[in-house]
């Protein structure tokens, strides 16, 4: 299977956030587990067009239990990514409110994604 049958299949399976703001770094099946890792893309938010930004690294690892598919817990473990604002000389990340207004992301997943910024 090459790669994009496997994207494909993985868009009907998992929150389309996931596959527009995150890249998909490897994926594995241990026992009765499915894991998915995904790294936010170094896409800048577009909330922040204005101002000049650069990648500063990464947020730790969140783990979020999903649905499960076929029998098998799935687990998403998420890294975002942070930038940093040289205009301000501060941290800033994608405003996750504002991505589940345009897009088909559950409020639940967005207020999740809202939480784990805070740590």
């Amino acid at each position: 299977m090459d790669s994009s049958s496997f994207i494909d299949i993985v868009k009907l399976l998992l929150p389309e956030v996931l596959i527009d703001y995150f890249e998909l770094t490897s994926h594995s099946l241990e026992g009765e587990e499915l894991h998915f890792y995904f790294k936010e893309k170094n896409e800048h938010p577009k909330e922040f067009s204005s101002v000049k930004l650069s990648s500063k690294g990464f947020y730790p690892e969140a783990t979020i239990q999903d649905f499960p598919i076929r029998g098998k817990q799935v687990y998403l473990h998420i890294t975002r990514r942070r930038w940093l604002n040289e205009d301000m000389n501060r941290i800033v990340t994608r405003d996750w409110i504002l991505v589940a207004q345009g897009t088909r992301m559950t409020n639940e997943f967005a207020i999740f994604l809202k939480e784990i910024s805070r740590y």
